[in-house]
């Protein structure tokens, strides 16, 4: 009982058409008649809500058009539904590869097979009413199960209907429900079917029933699965502790042994230098001019893969820091007693092959390292200092509670200023993130130079912030230590915030004074003397410095001196080995391993953790007297994180389960999301738990409970960002976690509710095991479509390459050599995707290929699996195939897995770029579905299916679904004295029809201009509509940072940090002998020299910038921001309020799919443009952290502090020597630098030349 189709513009209660005819290339209709410019006047129209104000647009007149009314645009909705659910049931070929079995609520609650199909809709109210199918009815139209579920709500009884239609583009059946007249105009809806899906549901062999003998359902079971990782990280992290004790030991036991030598020489010593090959290649280099008389080694090194380096195994490697001298004697006798650990090391190595670098960082600077390799020294002058590695300062002493002071009184201007700037920089550059601190400049008042009010953590961007409001110093007014030293201590004294709570410290910069301010240490530290007082004297001047000894000798602390830019990087470290003294007199109690956080290696090993262990001196200074007391130097063993990685379960979690890892900082040490995108080795890689993923109140709680080491499991509703970084999911998501035991480390475990189970294949028939590889073979691929592997670990021998067809010919030659089963291979991989393979083979043969792709304006129809296997059909489509081979790292893949439904991918496209081409048909529209598999109760969703819409051809067909067309030839014409609606079609002149996905991105669009815009953020196209889109909640915006990425480098400004500005004279102090012969001019001299050496001091060299990847770019904040549907989910019209600019619009979200399907009036003007949402990546600072310091996240120090012992011996504190400029040397200096002749600089001041060993 087929209802007749009422003309344009009226109620359709007729029956609504799944596939309409495609229109293939033919011409476009003309464009109807405009709009009249005779319509009600704008103010009055704002008066009325938007649903009253629909009639009123039909305009009087003949053949005027008016605005679409809600229930056709309805209409076309369903129209277009269920043209994407046709063409996607056909060939995805979901009923082929599903098992029968049927939810639940399919299979009961609906009549039998033998009873009427009598159809009952309930609606509570007509704006709220669903209609949904599950199952599709066979041929027996009379005695079919009708698969249509309602609200559960009391309702009316309607008629029910049945037509074929054999116009449309492949025959289908509809199924109409008439209701009673009142219904009519608000209620309206048909359900359809397409005939070729029920043919295809009335196909009994299933692909995976057929295959059911071919594998296995396996569980995931988390808290065995979770426990197990975390026991084999902490068996591994254990091979590597051991051998770090047996590392120390014996390195104590050397230096004990050895005997000091006060004349040894640098021809008496024998090692590989490693920086001496670069040396060599330079011939500025100072031992190449000075003829260094070390005995260096020549080695031959092989290439490991291990190491990612040419390695020598046979001996240890020496890297001294540029600004020591290597002949010194303090260096020559570490250099002797250093070189037994090279047969510790190689023991080490014979016990544990799997050993990495083993690395000796002495207190002096030099580093022993095995095995030896050659030095990645940078273009121009090597800054690396062992003594500055994050793992050494961690190892080096227990954590840290710092004030830095500095005097910015009237006497410091010009180059001391400068000096305690820089100072200041490289003080900060010693702390770690287990340390807390704050800076502050005094005169006669005391005042943070930074937003910071009180001890902030000493992270990467904290530390970054006083960087840049240290430049910000201004000399003024006269010297107030009381000031600056009261501020300190009320600091330290402040138990309200976060802090390290251990060693206290006041570091205070100045250029000397009288006072000693001994009232505010007696009021503040004295008799204990809790908080160390480090004072630095820096410039070069006449004023006593007997007070700012005695101020550093009185509080347990250090007193230096820095005179010049040289002596900068030497003795802002050296307050470490005062710091050491406690752990030293600990003795074995100090002697625990401990974990660093994830940084860069600086031999090219990528992301590794180190475990640390301090080296102690056990000698005595003599008979009877009190033991050493300073710290030889760190032990460490480097772990590369890809080597714990491989403890990690891969495959078997899916596409969207992951292991992750994070210390007590909350810090991660494994994620998926871990990926720094600069090689800066002397930053840290710290990515906080909470900025890995997206931030919210659930995971704050999983974080905590993982810092305080407990175990523990939570499904949480969170928000995900998509691989490409464009779209937001809301999922749901398994939390397990549990601590690694003898670590700082905490190890979580992440599964979607789909990931409980996957397939394990079980190919034994190896006639079938043949059969299915040879599909593989390029051979196949053209009947059988081509075939992507993903480029996984297969086989040890196997050949990686980024190159697939390379990499599928290394397998295939592999596998002729190998069984699926051999040993050397994984053979859960092998067996699964060789399974894959013979699965989607059949897909082809018994969908795919009786299809014809062009009658669907389809460019390729494809199949990607868990397995590894993406199957693109026809053959020739995968010349224009841009997605990762490997599934697991796809984003449409990812993103079906995550969505029920079809997943519409456009093409992405950067607003710089230029617009898409449009040439032979090669732009194409991703479609994707998850295959959920039901098998025996066990619900997987083990691969995805979709096709790769022709984007012109398709655009064509959504006009003609969102349009008035009562004929497969003829577009709706408008009488000559009847008012119709506008459709999509006719008057795409004036109405604008588009669809855009969830993120914001133009899907499709009536209008041909707008086909090259096809992927780009809708704001770029109508900025005025998505404008309005956003604020009527269709879409909600998310933001977040990206803290890995990789920026270019700013240029320097006269305030860099970095010591290149110079003090300038004036003509005056060039006229007046006094400043020629004072210290001002002696300290700028230093400078000259010491640039005449190092030029990057001063200017950055162009041809290191290009050759140097850290001098091109640096570590950045990047914003993101993404949009994803909001809680609208009805249809929607709404007005775009803009007086005589004003727009209308409707918008409606179509099921089962990610698309929003909006039709609106096509702006009349430019005067509403006001706003416009951005979504492009764009640089930032990132969060205010002047507010992120007031509510800190959570964490927790090291369970260790030494930080007192009573039996330390504070009388070594410091002895300052004055250097005292000469006017002989001064004026032949300048005379050398007149004739262009400098000279070459005596050996440079060289780190602990009066240390005590």
């Amino acid at each position: 009982m087929a209802v007749p189709a009422q003309t344009c513009g009226a109620s359709r209660p007729g029956p609504a058409r799944t596939a309409l005819p495609w229109p293939g290339r033919s011409p476009r209709p003309g464009p109807g008649t405009r709009r009249p410019a005779a319509r009600p006047p704008r103010p009055l129209l704002l008066l009325l809500p938007p649903l009253l104000l629909l009639p009123l647009l039909a305009a009087p007149g003949a053949s005027a058009y008016s605005f679409p009314q809600q229930h056709t645009m309805q209409h076309w909705a369903r129209r277009l539904e269920q043209e994407i659910d046709g063409v996607m049931r056909i060939f995805g070929g979901v009923q082929q590869l599903r098992e029968p079995d049927s939810p639940e609520s399919c299979r009961t609650g609906y009549p039998s097979r033998t009873s009427p199909p009598t159809l009952a809709y309930s609606c509570c109210e007509p704006a709220t009413k669903v209609w949904t199918y599950c199952s599709l009815p066979p041929p027996e139209l009379l005695e079919a199960e009708q698969g249509c579920r309602f609200e559960p709500c009391a309702g009316t009884i309607g008629i029910w209907g049945l037509e074929r239609h054999p116009s449309a583009s492949y025959p289908h059946l509809s199924l109409h429900i008439y209701l009673p007249e009142p219904l009519k105009t608000s209620s309206m809806e048909s359900i359809s079917t397409s005939a070729g899906q029920v043919a295809k549901a009335r196909v009994e062999v299933q692909i995976y029933k057929d295959n059911r003998n071919l594998f296995e359902v396996q569980e995931n079971e988390p808290q065995k699965l979770v426990e197990k990782v975390a026991g084999d990280i902490e068996s591994l992290l254990d091979r590597k502790v051991q051998a770090l004790k047996k590392l120390a030991d014996a390195a104590e036991n050397f230096q004990k042994a050895h005997r000091w030598q006060d004349n040894i020489k640098e021809e008496d010593i024998m090692y590989y230098d490693a920086k001496a090959d670069a040396e060599l290649d330079d011939p500025e280099s100072e031992d190449v001019e000075r003829g260094s008389k070390a005995s260096n080694l020549r080695l031959d090194f092989v290439e490991d893969s291990n190491f990612k380096n040419k390695v020598n195994y046979s001996y240890t490697a020496v890297q001294i820091p540029t600004d020591i001298y290597k002949g010194s004697t303090v260096i020559l006798n570490e250099l002797n007693w250093t070189e037994a650990l090279e047969n510790v090391f190689i023991e080490n190595r014979r016990q544990d092959p799997t050993l990495l670098w083993q690395v000796f960082g002495s207190a002096t600077g030099v580093t022993r390292y095995y095995p030896a390799t050659p030095w990645r020294a940078p273009k121009k002058i090597d800054l690396y200092d062992v003594r500055r590695r994050p793992w050494y300062i961690q190892g080096a002493s227990s954590p840290k509670d710092m004030v830095i002071i500095v005097d910015v009184s009237g006497s410091v201007s010009g180059l001391t200023l400068k000096l305690m700037k820089t100072s200041v920089c490289e003080m900060l550059d010693t702390l770690s993130d287990d340390d807390y601190v704050n800076v502050a400049s005094f005169n006669e008042k005391a005042q943070p130079v930074s937003c910071f009010t009180h001890l902030v953590q000493a992270n990467v961007r904290n530390k970054k912030v006083f960087k840049e409001a240290v430049q910000g110093m201004v000399a003024k007014g006269t010297t107030g230590y009381k000031a600056g030293f009261e501020y300190a201590f009320d600091q330290l004294q402040n138990s309200n915030i976060t802090r390290a709570n251990c060693n206290k410290m006041i570091m205070m910069f100045t250029d000397g004074g009288e006072d000693r301010v001994q009232d505010v240490f007696e009021k503040y530290n004295w008799p204990n003397r809790t908080v160390r007082v480090f004072t630095f004297s820096v410039g070069q001047h006449n004023y006593d410095v007997t007070p700012l000894q005695w101020m550093a000798c009185a509080n347990k602390g250090y007193y230096f001196e820095i005179p010049s830019i040289g002596a900068i990087r030497i003795n802002t470290q050296e307050y470490l080995d005062v710091l050491g003294r406690p752990m030293v007199l600990a003795g074995k109690e100090a002697k625990q391993v401990q974990w660093t956080n994830v940084y860069e290696d600086a031999l090219g090993l990528g992301l590794v953790v180190t475990g640390t262990l301090p080296v102690f001196n056990l000698t005595q200074d003599g008979p009877g007297e009190k033991k050493n007391q300073l710290i030889l130097g760190v032990m460490g063993i480097d772990v590369a994180l890809n080597d714990i990685k491989r403890l990690t379960p891969n495959y078997t979690l899916g596409a969207n389960g992951y292991v992750f890892a994070i210390d007590l900082n909350g810090y991660v040490l494994l994620h998926p999301n871990l990926k720094p995108q600069t090689t800066n080795f002397r930053e840290p890689v710290t990515l906080d738990f909470l900025d890995a993923e997206l931030e919210d109140e659930n995971k704050e709680e999983i974080r905590r409970s993982m810092i305080d080491g407990n175990k523990g499991h939570k499904q949480i509703r969170t928000l995900v960002k998509s691989l490409d970084e464009r779209y937001i999911d809301e999922v749901m998501r398994n939390y397990t976690w549990v601590p690694i035991r003898s670590t700082n480390y905490s190890l979580g475990l992440v599964l979607p509710p789909y990931s409980t189970f996957y397939l394990q294949a079980n190919l034994s028939d190896q006639i079938l095991q043949v059969k299915y590889f040879e599909f593989l073979l390029p051979s196949s691929f053209e009947s059988e479509g081509h075939v992507f592997i993903a480029p996984r670990e297969y086989c040890k021998d196997l050949n990686a390459s980024d190159n697939n067809t390379e990499f599928l010919k290394n397998f295939i030659e592999l596998m002729e050599k190998v069984t699926p089963d051999s040993k050397q291979c994984n053979n859960f991989l092998l067996h699964n995707l060789i399974l894959d393979t013979g699965i989607t083979q059949q897909l082809v043969e018994r969908v795919w290929r009786d299809q014809d792709l062009n009658t669907y304006s389809l460019l390729a129809v494809f199949a990607a699996t868990d397995g590894g296997i993406t199957r693109i059909f026809p053959n020739k489509a995968a010349e224009d195939w841009t997605e990762n081979p490997e599934p697991f790292n796809a984003s449409f893949y990812r993103r079906s897995l995550d969505n029920h439904g079809y997943v519409f991918k456009p093409p992405h496209q950067d607003a710089l770029l230029r617009p898409l081409e449009l040439e032979n048909d090669t732009v194409g529209i991703l479609v994707s579905t998850a295959v959920e598999l039901s098998l025996g109760g066990r619900t997987l969703r083990p691969a995805v299916v979709g096709v790769k819409l022709d984007l012109e051809a398709w655009a064509e067909k959504f006009k003609v679904l969102a349009s008035n067309r009562t004929h497969q030839d003829q577009p709706q014409k408008c009488g000559p004295s009847s008012h119709c609606e506008m459709d999509c079609e006719v008057n795409n002149e004036d109405l604008l029809c588009i669809l855009i996905d969830d993120g914001g991105f133009l899907v499709l669009s009536n209008q041909n201009h707008q086909w090259d815009q096809v992927g780009r953020f809708f704001s770029e196209v109508d900025a005025n509509l998505m404008m309005a889109l956003y604020n009527n909640s269709f879409y909600t915006r998310k933001e977040s940072y990206d803290y890995q990425a990789a920026c270019a480098p700013q240029p320097q400004g006269n305030l860099g940090a970095a010591p290149r500005g110079v003090f300038v004279p004036t003509v005056a102090d060039f006229l007046n002998l006094a400043w020629w012969t004072s210290a001002a001019a002696w300290s700028l001299f230093q400078q000259l020299l010491y640039g005449l050496i190092s030029h990057s001091w001063f200017q950055a060299d162009p041809a290191e910038a290009e050759s140097n990847p850290e001098a091109r770019e640096s570590s950045c904040v990047m914003k993101q921001t993404q949009y994803y549907f909001g809680s609208v989910n009805a249809s929607y019209n709404a007005i775009i309020d803009c007086g005589n600019c004003s727009r209308l619009f409707h918008a409606q979200r179509l099921t089962n799919t990610n698309l929003l399907f909006v039709v609106a009036e096509k702006p009349l003007c430019s005067q509403c443009e006001a706003g416009r949402l951005l979504q492009k990546e764009t640089h930032s600072d990132g969060p205010e952290q002047c507010e992120l310091v007031q509510r800190p996240r959570y964490r927790r120090g090291p369970h260790i502090c030494f930080d007192y012992n009573a039996t330390e011996d504070t009388s070594d504190c410091g002895r300052g020597a004055s250097f005292p400029p000469s006017l002989g040397v001064l004026v032949s200096l300048q005379l050398l630098l007149l004739l262009g002749l400098p000279p070459r600089p005596q050996p440079q001041v060289y780190a602990y030349a009066s240390r005590r060993l």
